[in-house]
């Protein structure tokens, strides 16, 4: 009988294929994502949401003169696609707040794709949804009080 050889780890094998070519065929998903976005923050960067008439007043603050929680959004982009982090997120924190929570998971997204691991499942729970409409609702109403004027874009 032959004794049993040592165990040693075995290394993980790679799910998905090998190769430039099926590497670029995993990331085509998140490729076209960063596309879908990128494009339309190409355009907010490149057309300054400072200057009135570039694009359409929010209807609640028309109505209203209230913010809601999306007021300040693109000048929120625009800030951040020239580095300005500050700016940014004076103009909208939820916003911003947002595009680096985005961005982790895109990028979480990419390397899992690249390595030939399944996509992160993301669901989203009641709950949570629930959680998302609360932060929602209490940063339109405190970014509305006068304690919260810090929260409100400026006035263009």
């Amino acid at each position: 009988m032959n004794a049993p050889a040592a165990s040693q780890p075995v290394p993980p094998r790679p799910v998905g294929p090998a190769g430039p070519a099926a590497a670029l065929r995993r990331l085509a998903r998140p490729l076209a994502a960063l596309a879908a976005v990128a494009l339309p923050t190409a355009f907010v960067a490149a057309v300054d949401p400072n200057t009135p008439g570039h694009y359409p007043v929010c209807p609640l603050l028309r109505v209203t003169g209230w913010w809601c929680p999306g007021c300040g959004g693109l000048r929120c982009v625009h800030a951040l696609t020239h580095g300005e982090l500050l700016t940014a997120a004076h103009d909208n924190l939820l916003v911003t707040l947002a595009a680096f929570a985005a961005l982790a998971l895109w990028a979480r997204w990419a390397v899992r794709a690249a390595r030939g691991r399944p996509a992160p499942g993301w669901r989203i729970t009641g709950r949570q949804a629930a959680a998302l409409v609360a932060v929602l609702v209490v940063f339109a109403v405190v970014r509305n009080l006068p304690a919260g004027a810090l929260l409100a874009p400026p006035v263009v």
